[in-house]
């Protein structure tokens, strides 16, 4: 094993946990704030800017849905190759990962160009609200293929140990973004678009301190031009263990344009404070993100050398590390989030519609948590397909139904929105935790 690389499949797992979880979650908290601030200076411009972006969060995973799959392939498959000794292949999987990324994205890119702005009118955007949705939405879609290497290089060093460079790129980007959103904005005069073009200087000073990262540790040494044009069997094995993840991502896209679709039946105030309520709701499941970076290159280094025990151990030990992060961040969220969501909007319906989705969502904080852990075990073992499955019946058939009943039927507004994902997170939580289980009764 490269002297650069951590090795996993020794030694107590508490430590590893740690070692890779708390630099994750630190980093991913500041991606979280990251998005606050942009949900932020566009509250600050008006009401329609911060539905505006509320409207382009789906696009956003939509996007980023290639770019979360390939890297959660490239993962899985970098981790287990090191795990069984085989330290070129698992260079050859980053490179060719590189490679279809890049193709992937300009391909959707182009599609999303085209059917841009009949998706936010399918949304019910009009006036202001479109104007700024498309001009956010055109500079974020062009920006694809840059946006969706970067989680590819992040998972390539996770797999190898290394979490601490994404958290400081993250932790620099944030704070980055806390300047240039209002200097591209308001000096520039460029309104939702100024967002826009910030976040992609930002992804772009972030790919390459990656890439110098990744070239540090090894992960692309003693590689020629021709090992980056894509080979077969290569292309098969990362596309069997990517499209289950991108679906995965694809349908939570989609699934967040039904949500929207439903909320944008009872006006925009409904819109923004779904909008406003999921950002505060993302920085609780911060840390929860952090343990299901760990897992998966725990659960991968140690099936790549076949030794289960760790990889059971390591699933319950994530699981009940989620527990423990519920019961001390839950409450304070609770507690005050009227207050964050008032640091978007001063409009007291969106608070306090965004307040009571804070307040029922709470019931089913858990739920996520062994959703994602039972997702990052499945992949990190190389058997993703559930993920896919799970993600149709989570945010696509599932929501249709219930929400439409409940909503609708039941004449509950957006409270039936708030009230059916109870039933819908809750329901495919145990399913997917009954079948990693059995998943990995049958590997032992």
């Amino acid at each position: 094993m490269a002297v650069s690389t951590m090795d996993m499949t020794k030694g107590p797992l508490l430590p590893h946990i740690k070692r890779l979880a708390v630099p994750a979650t630190v980093g991913l908290l500041f991606n979280t704030l990251y998005n606050i601030v942009d949900s932020f200076w566009a509250g600050q411009l008006s009401t329609d800017s911060l539905a505006a972006l509320s409207l382009n969060f789906p696009l956003y995973m939509l996007i980023m849905s290639m770019g979360v799959g390939f890297s959660a392939a490239t993962g899985a498959l970098i981790a287990n190759a090191i795990g069984a000794g085989e330290i070129r292949k698992s260079r050859k999987y980053l490179s060719q990962s590189l490679t279809l990324s890049i193709v992937s994205s300009l391909v959707g890119g182009i599609l999303l160009l085209v059917f841009l702005e009949p998706l936010f009118r399918l949304l019910k955007a009009e006036g202001d609200v479109l104007t700024g949705a498309m001009a956010y939405g055109r500079i974020i879609v062009i920006s694809m293929p840059l946006i969706n290497l970067a989680p590819i290089l992040s998972a390539s060093l996770a797999s190898r140990g290394d979490t601490v460079s994404y958290r400081n790129i993250l932790i620099l980007g944030c704070l980055l973004n806390i300047g240039l959103d209002p200097l591209f904005m308001y000096t520039f005069g460029l309104n939702e678009a100024g967002v826009a073009l910030a976040t992609v200087l930002i992804q772009f000073l972030s790919l390459i301190y990656l890439f110098f990262k990744v070239v540090r540790k090894d992960g692309l040494k003693e590689l020629g031009v021709k090992d980056y044009f894509p080979e077969k069997v290569y292309a098969r094995e990362i596309f069997e263990q990517a499209v289950p993840a991108t679906t995965n991502i694809l349908t939570m896209s989609l699934g967040t344009f039904v949500i929207t679709w439903f909320i944008s039946s009872f006006g925009r105030n409904a819109v923004a404070a779904y909008g406003a309520a999921v950002r505060v709701e993302q920085i609780a499941l911060v840390p929860t993100a952090g343990l299901n970076v760990a897992l998966a290159a725990l659960v991968g280094q140690n099936n790549g050398a076949k030794k289960m025990d760790r990889v059971v151990r390591s699933y319950r030990l994530s699981l009940l590390g989620g527990l423990f992060v519920m019961v001390v961040i839950l409450p304070p969220v609770l507690i005050f989030g009227k207050q964050i969501i008032g640091l978007f909007t001063e409009t007291e319906e969106v608070i306090r519609m965004g307040y009571e989705y804070l307040l029922l969502q709470g019931i089913t904080f858990y739920s996520y948590i062994i959703l994602f852990q039972s997702n990052a075990l499945l992949q990190g073992l190389k058997k993703p397909g559930m993920i896919m499955w799970m993600g149709l019946y989570r945010q696509i058939a599932a929501p249709a139904l219930i929400f439409y009943l409940l909503c609708f039927a039941l004449g509950m507004a957006e409270r039936g929105v708030w009230v059916g994902l109870i039933f819908i997170n809750w329901s495919a939580a145990c399913i997917t935790f009954f079948w990693a289980v059995r998943t990995l009764k049958s590997l032992r």
